[in-house]
């Protein structure tokens, strides 16, 4: 792999990504198929949204690609390099959002990305992001254990440390601060991901890329035909309340496809069908709904649980 950043190479890479994770999730839903809309930003550059409802398991998903460019990058972009604020830049990626019917199936949101800048008269700029996190509304420890062996897994080759970093990164990015609790058992997160060595780098986004469907299907898997009431229903509906409150509020990658002119359908993807909102709801002392937060919600080494096998 040749040293210097090469955008062709890693579109195919995402574009494949797509394709593979779209065919299995396919294969899991066994009755809807995902509809393909492809897009065009005037801007500058495009890109298709591959999107599942109303499907046996899957209530609502989104596969999404997009490669997107301009001359001026948005303020999200250049807040810790303001050096980069004229420069011509590119950001490509794949990032998806799958919301089971099933309570006692979790949501799960996955996304890689790369952004390449070049300044007038210097060398071009890259850096690569990415990751994926769970959200369960019933936990399961085994799911937990599973997800996060497959997130460490994807991260050795590169580095012990890297999967401690990504989890911790992940564990302080993805939490509602106005609520005091994270969104989800976390996962994986790194961003701005730039060591010097392009080919390394780009193996790295692909390791966590290819590995976030290993993660993730074996745990939808076992939990989709799970009987359910609708008391569980109606509290899995609460607790997407905090999925849409984060991605309202905190997430980057919203706030970078919205102040860059990108597709409002496809950015917003991410929300779930349905969810309510209840005034001070607070969950039964010794319940299912309470250990959600009481113990799977707080800040825990799922791999410890299972010996650091």
């Amino acid at each position: 792999m040749s040293q210097q950043p090469d955008s062709n190479a890693v579109k195919q890479y995402l574009l494949e990504l797509q394709e593979t994770i779209v065919a299995r999730l396919t294969a899991v839903d066994g009755r809807a198929g995902f509809i393909t809309d492809a897009w065009d930003r005037p801007e500058g550059g495009g890109g298709v949204s591959r999107v599942i409802s109303d499907g046996a398991v899957f209530e609502k998903g989104g596969v999404n690609f997009s490669h997107v460019m301009g001359d001026t990058m948005p303020p999200s972009a250049t807040a810790h390099r303001p050096h980069l604020a004229g420069a011509p830049w590119q950001a490509m990626g794949v990032s998806l959002v799958l919301h089971p019917h099933n309570p006692m199936a979790p949501t799960s949101h996955a996304n890689v990305r790369f952004f390449i800048a070049t300044p007038q008269d210097a060398e071009p700029v890259y850096w690569f992001g990415g990751g994926y996190d769970l959200t369960p509304y019933y936990g399961f420890e085994e799911d937990c254990v599973h997800w996060h062996r497959t997130a460490r897994g994807a991260c050795e080759p590169f580095g012990e440390d890297l999967y401690p970093r990504f989890k911790q990164w992940c564990d302080e990015y993805f939490y509602l601060k106005h609520r005091d609790e994270p969104r989800g058992i976390g996962g994986l997160f790194f961003d701005d991901y730039n060591t010097g060595d392009f080919g390394r780098d780009f193996e790295l986004m692909q390791s966590v890329g290819s590995s976030y469907i290993e993660a993730y299907e074996p745990i939808v898997r076992r939990r989709v035909a799970l009987p359910y009431t609708e008391q569980q229903r109606d509290f899995q509906l609460y607790r997407r309340g905090r999925y849409v409150e984060f991605n309202l509020v905190y997430d980057r990658g919203t706030l970078f496809g919205l102040q860059s002119g990108g597709r409002t359908e496809s950015i917003l993807m991410s929300l779930p069908p349905l969810v309510r909102w209840d005034y001070n709801r607070t969950a039964e002392p010794g319940s299912e709904e309470a250990r959600l937060t009481d113990y799977f919600l707080t800040d825990r080494d799922w791999l410890e649980l299972n010996h650091g096998k």
